[in-house]
């Protein structure tokens, strides 16, 4: 039976705030009325991780969080609570260095490795200079100067040896040791050592689908070091003639630079990566490397202990992180769901527009980011939004004229930068092996590397979505997957029309399997790969920080260019979300949100007054121009930086500048990561302090911001109630049970202060059912409605977990009156109703007998204690002591729903 969580409580862990942390705010955490502890991932991290994406053994829990003894005592304190606990799992990659005991063996033993197989590296790329060998950019210059000015060295550890290089150590290959060993072997004048420095270099050489003679040449190293380590103890001379060796090998580059060729990987200059990279990473990420987990057995080392987890009953469920990295997404839930028949699963599918997770997936939906750009689209007006097109024109003025207005443009030429720059290796990988495609098709042979190059970069430019999901080997393919590489395909071919269009014509026949074979096979499945991280890194990491129009539309999975949602495609959605992943998450804010969701509400009052806002862009540009050095920081960064303000105020300095050095440095525009433009983040970093300690404009912006304020905290309340009382498990984010202005990470990872939480929440527990409407009204500058209406909603699902769950009916309710777009009300099962209000500011409480037609019965108003009847009712009556209203269908004996 499966396990689903009635609601659950996202923590993120890290050296801060480990385990034991987490275990004494668990009853805090029951109180509040969640039935699940999420937690971010806990198996072992690179040192210092901050958030547990980047592991590096999956055998361990995290040693900063407290270590298995840490989790045993966390796991125990939720049991005595009954609060059950989801992990957040990462199937996708792992953290590369020291710490990753796969990752070492493969640098040491390269294609002999016995974890060749678990990475997606490429040993025989179309560049003869790195076959068989993994690329390690990590140099702060090009490898010879580095070479030359003494920054790569070997150095002993003990009977091991390791290289040196920025701050980093490599292992060394075994059958590069003659080099060192058999110089050493005469100094010390021992026959042993030269021995042991020939068997060395005997060493085979077998590939990693042998796995007899790779076990077999693994014993062979393991006993050669083992005597090497003997010998060291045991004979006077040795250790010494080994360390007059190294001595001599650093001090001769070109034996040294040869000794270097001799390894299994290549150490090269760190902006090498974006072109050169030999494996698939984590996006651009050079530290995060593929796993091939469609491989069983890597599969089963890499989920054993999660799976043991699981099956005990530790585990209530699993959130898998990205699993559109995965060769097979379908094959690899199929298998975890045979693991884990009883596990709650979502998956961090990223959805677009108009686009659903496959009702094949064995999983119960997504993390949530297709619900919270559902509820944030329907909290806009439309009509606001495109005067907010206008108002944003205005405001670029005609340095910008014509530019950064049409979202798809913005978004498509982010992604072509990003393909010729970050993700230029990926690009090269995919180039190589189509023109091995072309080859072997006498109709395609002629096409070069440079066009092939061209229209693959088009091509993944235009998919609309993060990827579809052909299988050849399966031969699977549906309408959908097909037309979305027809439509990409068209795409491609309108926009590059110096390219040939036979050539896109024959790749869309490649990736809709009208042409097959075994290259073609690799080609679908990697291109499948690879449109994610385009759409990753190219969108949501660069163009959401471009497009400024209204920025609390740029959030994963959104397309800030559209308008909002009616009601009725709203409503549309729920029932979508109903009749087919009833139990999916439904979530607000998360570690990966670009802003909080307070935040968000807040600016989508703007859309409410778009000439307003407007208007005080440009008078507080104007007032800020003295502020400015030069023409620095541009209108669009100006503009972005307004509307952060509003959205975060009161935002202090420090967190100001660090926010908007992250954001001109994500939109690549001005200045970025790798290539600082020091002049212009100067620039910016001064006009941040000046206009944060200029009174007139403080005055002006703290006037406007209490303005939207309140429509935005009801705007707020209203998502939190619908996010709690809409089909799927709604989850929190760590602290967003108060007013939360938090900013992307790291801003939203800052410590939550879980004893004012703690505190409100006691207050709340003991007022009286009379008046407790307005005595939560009282503190909503601490945030106390928001924590009221998810501690009621909270409650109402533990106590009655049928009225939300995959059985119970999601039903629009009918609102009449002239204002009816301006309510948004739905009926769960037949027992509960949620009655909330939209575009508040632009209605000014005005609701002109607006009615919403309850079922027959008597209904008790969980967040006031009121009654009130079926039929119909007005909601301003509804509303006229808390802004939203939760109904519950009972008796008016039974005296259900006080505090």
């Amino acid at each position: 039976m499966l396990r689903i969580p009635s609601s659950t409580y996202r923590l993120q862990l890290n050296k801060d705030f480990t385990f034991d942390d987490a275990a004494k705010v668990a009853e805090y955490l029951c109180a509040l009325g969640v039935s699940h502890v999420y937690c971010s991932p806990y198996l072992q991290a690179a040192s210092g991780s901050t958030h547990g994406y980047d592991v590096v053994s999956h055998q361990r829990v995290n040693e900063e969080l407290g270590g298995a003894e840490g989790h045993e005592r966390f796991c125990k304190k939720l049991g005595e609570l009954h609060l059950g606990q989801v992990l957040d799992t990462v199937p996708n990659h792992m953290s590369l260095g020291k710490e990753n005991r796969y990752w070492w063996d493969v640098l040491e033993n390269g294609t002999s490795s016995r974890y060749a197989s678990f990475f997606d590296i490429d040993w025989q790329p179309q560049e003869e200079r790195l076959r068989n060998k993994v690329l390690v950019p990590i140099l702060p210059d090009q490898y010879g100067r580095v070479l030359q000015a003494g920054g790569i060295k070997v150095v002993r550890q003990g009977n091991k040896f390791q290289v040196e290089a920025s701050g980093q150590t490599l292992p060394v290959a075994p059958p590069s040791l003659p080099a060192i060993l058999a110089r050493a072997a005469e100094y010390a004048k021992s026959d042993t050592l030269s021995f042991l420095a020939s068997s060395f270099g005997r060493l085979e050489a077998p590939e990693f689908v042998d796995r007899r003679r790779i076990l077999a040449r693994h014993r062979d190293k393991v006993v050669l070091y083992t005597l090497l380590e003997r010998l060291c103890a045991e004979e006077a001379g040795v250790c010494g003639g080994i360390d007059k060796s190294l001595s001599e090998l650093n001090a001769n580059l070109d034996a040294l630079d040869d000794f270097l060729n001799q390894q299994n990987y290549r150490l090269a200059y760190w902006k090498t990566s974006g072109q050169q990279i030999s494996f698939r990473r984590f996006f651009d990420v050079n530290s995060l490397v593929g796993l091939r987990v469609e491989r069983e057995h890597v599969f089963e080392e890499s989920h054993a202990l999660v799976l043991e987890w699981l099956r005990r009953g530790v585990l209530d469920g699993v959130r898998v992180d990205h699993p559109d990295g995965l060769r097979d997404p379908l094959e690899y839930l199929k298998r975890l769901r045979e693991h884990a028949p009883d596990a709650w699963i979502v998956g961090e599918k990223i959805l677009e527009p108009g686009e659903f997770l496959r009702e094949s997936w064995p999983i119960q939906g997504t993390s949530g980011y297709d619900f919270l750009n559902a509820v944030g689209g329907v909290l806009v007006d439309s009509a606001g939004m495109v005067e907010l097109g206008r108002v944003y024109q205005a405001f670029l003025g005609k340095q910008f004229a014509g530019q950064l207005t049409e979202f798809s443009a913005v978004a498509h030429e982010k992604k072509i930068n990003v393909l010729q720059e970050a993700l230029g290796s990926d690009v090269n990988r995919l180039t190589s092996l189509f023109v091995e495609i072309c080859e072997s098709n006498r109709n395609q042979r002629d096409f070069t590397q440079t066009e092939v190059r061209r229209a693959i970069r088009e091509l993944a430019a235009c998919f609309a979505i993060y990827r579809t999901y052909v299988v050849p080997d399966r031969e699977e393919i549906t309408d959908e997957d097909r037309a979305y590489i027809v439509q990409a395909t068209e795409c491609a071919k309108q926009k590059r029309q110096d390219v040939d269009a036979g050539l896109f014509d024959f790749l869309r026949d490649v990736l809709t399997m009208e042409v097959k074979g075994k290259q073609e096979t690799e080609f679908v499945l990697r291109f499948q790969q690879f449109t994610g991280p385009v759409m990753a890194k190219g969108v949501e990491d660069t163009a959401f920080y471009c497009y400024n129009r209204l920025t609390g539309l740029n959030e994963v999975g959104n397309d800030p260019g559209c308008d909002g949602l009616s009601v009725a495609e709203f409503h549309a959605y729920c029932a979508k979300m109903q009749a087919t992943h009833p139990v999916t998450m439904t979530a607000l804010a998360t570690h990966d949100t670009k802003r909080s969701d307070d935040v968000r509400a807040r600016l989508a009052v703007l859309s409410e007054i778009p000439g307003r806002f407007g208007g005080v862009a440009q008078r507080w540009s104007r007032m800020n121009r003295e502020f400015r050095t030069g023409e620095m920081p541009d209108r669009n960064t100006e503009y972005l930086y307004y509307q952060t303000l509003i959205g975060a105020w009161p935002l202090p300095v420090d967190r100001a500048q660090s926010y908007m050095l992250k954001a001109v440095r994500e939109a690549k525009q001005q200045t970025t990561w790798v290539a600082n433009n020091k002049e212009f983040e100067d620039a910016l970093h001064l006009f941040v302090e000046k206009t944060l300690g200029h009174e007139p404009f403080l005055k002006e912006l703290e006037q406007f911001v209490e303005k939207v304020k309140g429509p935005g905290r009801v705007n707020s309340l209203v998502q939190t109630l619908i996010k709690h009382t809409a089909p799927g498990v709604p989850d929190l984010y760590q602290g967003t049970e108060l007013w939360d202005l938090s900013l992307v990470d790291p801003d939203n990872r800052r410590p939550v202060d879980f004893e004012t939480r703690r505190r409100l929440l006691e207050e709340l527990k003991v007022m009286k059912c009379e008046h407790v409407a307005a005595r939560v009204m009282e503190g909503m500058e601490e945030g106390l409605p928001k924590l009221w209406v998810i501690h009621q909603a909270l409650h109402l699902r533990r106590e009655r977990p049928e009225w939300f769950d995959a059985e119970a009916a999601y039903a629009p309710l009918d609102v009449a009156g002239v204002k009816n777009e301006y309510v948004i009300a739905y009926l769960r099962g037949d027992s509960v109703a949620t009655v909330v209000p939209r575009l508040t500011m632009k209605m000014e409480g005005a609701w002109r007998r607006t009615t919403v037609s309850l079922p027959e019965g008597q209904w008790r108003n969980r967040l006031t204690g009121e009654m009130v009847g079926g039929g119909r009712v007005a909601v301003e009556m509804l509303w006229k002591d808390f802004p939203v209203a939760l109904l519950v269908r009972e008796d008016i004996s039974e005296g259900r729903g006080d505090a």
